[in-house]
């Protein structure tokens, strides 16, 4: 496998020339001091080298030998300790976080990028660092004075790990139905008893504790969704002075034994009493978690579109590499007795396509960070615009960006043909590694749902509206531009067929309920390659006119793109608007 190289020109060109974060960030006090071209550009750099030389190193090795679990305690594998406290004495972990406890206060569009490189050098290792940050955010925006002077600044430094707990084994997708209980007690905490399943991080030696954020209901709590609440629980418990104390009732029962991410811990964690304390309000505890859910299904996304980028890096170099008989244009290098692989025009369609769809969700990614950074600190009506925008936008990111995930790394293992089967070049460990990011932080079928059902739907199309708004702005500032046209026409003609598609699943749910249901995965993919094409198109805008060789290949994958991928949302359209019928026409016992 090739070895891991950030592509910090690409993050570089999109942070600074198709999305001008620096003037972004001027206009906004909380990051005006703070953030600029410079600070992005040096942070950029440090992390690849993090990447490159710490943690792709002990991706593969990580992955053959696999977490241990022993008498209730998890180990990592060799190397993660070491390259955990690296990661902290570089101050990583505080990079987003709030700067009154310790945190450096950055942007979500740095961090996205930041993000990225530590899952292509080793998506493992990122999950223990990117759940605790999931567990900050939270507890940042819900918790008490109180508990976040205790918590955060040791979970920013890393001395601390967080962990998110959620799933139960009977209790997945619906939470409204957890058995976990928490008993109120005399001195202001709860008592939680309880089993959850499926906890990243639950357990392992990387830090000296990890602050588990529990889901739990009150005995007396509303039955569904409307009885949750959330609870900060710490595997030791944590002294007045901040010291640690006594071990909580707590325990990791076990770890899975998974078809990938070996070298992170899933464990079954069980709480006999243990001690927690309220985060937010009783009974929205779901309103706090999905403060931290937006942030995270955006990493989940990332973590498809690293393993895409490592893939892509490894299949290129194969390709230009290995030689296997003559292009069909006569031979290449007659020296030799066959020619590179990357002559043969297959071979170069599973390049491009990979290229293509790592550019375009690189793009939205950060265009997603983009709203977020809005969310977080604009005020007013333009706070509102960017969380409905964040809302709309964060399923796709998810599920599109891992659903590509898969595929481009399926398509990098085909390139490597029987090679890419075997363990010695590392490709099978990143189909196996991707899989699991279709089905955490909430299975693609649900993020479909979200976002056909809560997002466009409910609201009548409102959400929806504002995204097409963005969209139809940039197609007249451009409408004039002949250069351009290639781009620009074919956008607005996509643009029209996801509107169009889109009322007509909003019309068909007022007497089909499983209008929307029936519709979801196909209209989430449908909405993903007109964003792509929205990305690209803008990207086109950029480099246009431009000769240099980066440029150059931005505006030939981005022809790519709407020649030989974007054509794909007619047959999209045609499913979706087959409406439900022939799904739900076949009896049950006919299956």
């Amino acid at each position: 496998m090739a070895e891991y190289k950030a592509p910090l020109r690409e993050m570089n060109f999109l942070l600074h020339e198709v999305f001008e974060a620096d003037k972004l960030w001027a206009r906004l006090p909380a990051l005006a001091e703070s953030a600029d071209r410079e600070t992005a550009d040096a942070i950029l750099e440090e992390m690849a080298k993090l990447a490159a030389n710490t943690l792709d190193p002990i991706n593969r090795s990580g992955d053959e030998e696999g977490c241990h679990w022993k008498d209730g305690v998890v180990t990592t594998p060799k190397g993660f300790p070491e390259a955990y406290a690296t990661y902290c004495e570089g101050g990583w972990g505080a990079l987003v976080g709030n700067p009154e406890f310790g945190g450096m206060g950055m942007p979500k569009m740095l961090g996205a990028q930041v993000e990225e490189m530590l899952c292509s050098a080793n998506i493992s290792f990122a999950l223990y660092p990117v759940l605790t940050n999931g567990a900050c955010l939270a507890l940042d925006a819900h918790g008490s004075e109180e508990l976040k002077q205790k918590y955060l600044p040791n979970m920013y430094s890393g001395t601390w790990a967080g962990a998110m707990d959620l799933t139960e084994p009977h209790a997945g997708t619906d939470l409204g139905i957890i058995r976990t209980k928490a008993e109120p007690q005399d001195d202001g905490s709860y008592r939680i008893t309880g089993s959850k399943i499926f906890i990243t991080g639950g357990d392992h030696d990387l830090s000296e504790n990890i602050i588990h954020l529990v889901l739990a209901k009150l005995p007396d709590a509303p039955k569904g969704p409307k009885g949750i609440s959330l609870f900060l629980v710490p595997k030791i418990l944590v002294n007045e002075d901040g010291s640690l104390g006594e071990p909580n009732a707590l325990g990791c029962g076990s770890i899975e034994h998974k078809m990938g991410i070996k070298a992170s811990a899933t464990c079954a964690m069980n709480y006999d009493g243990a001690k927690g304390w309220l985060v937010g309000e009783l009974n929205k505890g779901l309103a706090a978690m999905f403060t931290m859910m937006n942030y995270e299904r955006l990493g989940v996304g990332i973590q498809g579109l690293g393993a895409s980028e490592r893939s892509y890096q490894s299949a290129i170099e194969y390709a230009r590499e290995r030689v296997q008989s003559r292009s069909p244009e006569g031979a290449k290098q007659p020296e030799k007795a066959a020619d590179p692989i990357i002559v043969h025009p297959d071979v170069r369609r599973m390049l491009l396509t990979q290229k293509a769809y790592i550019g375009g969700a690189r793009a939205l990614s950060t265009y997603v960070a983009r709203w977020l950074d809005l969310a977080k600190f604009s005020e007013g009506e333009e706070k509102q615009h960017a969380e409905a925008m964040v809302a709309l936008l964060t399923p796709v990111a998810k599920a599109f960006f891992t659903d590509k995930g898969l595929e481009c790394t399926v398509l990098g293992q085909q390139v490597f043909g029987g090679h890419g089967y075997i363990r010695e070049w590392g490709q099978e460990q990143l189909v196996r590694d991707v899989r699991i990011t279709q089905i955490y932080e909430g299975t693609n079928g649900i993020q479909a749902l979200d976002l056909i059902g809560r997002k466009t739907v409910a609201n009548g199309g409102a959400f929806f509206e504002l995204f097409a708004a963005d969209v139809q702005t940039f197609i007249n500032a451009h409408a004039e531009n002949e250069e351009l046209a290639e781009f620009i026409v074919p956008l607005a003609t996509e643009l029209q067929r996801l509107k169009d598609v889109t009322v007509a699943v909003i019309e068909a749910a007022k007497t089909d309920p499983n209008a929307p249901g029936a519709a979801s995965v196909e209209y989430l993919h449908l909405f993903g390659f007109v964003a792509y094409a929205f990305m690209w198109a803008r990207i086109a805008s950029v480099a246009a006119g431009q000769n240099d060789d980066f440029y150059r290949s931005q505006i030939k994958t981005a022809r790519f793109y709407f020649a030989r991928l974007l054509p794909q949302t007619r047959a999209l359209a045609a499913s979706v608007q087959a409406g439900s019928a022939t799904l739900m026409d076949l009896e049950e016992d006919l299956f």
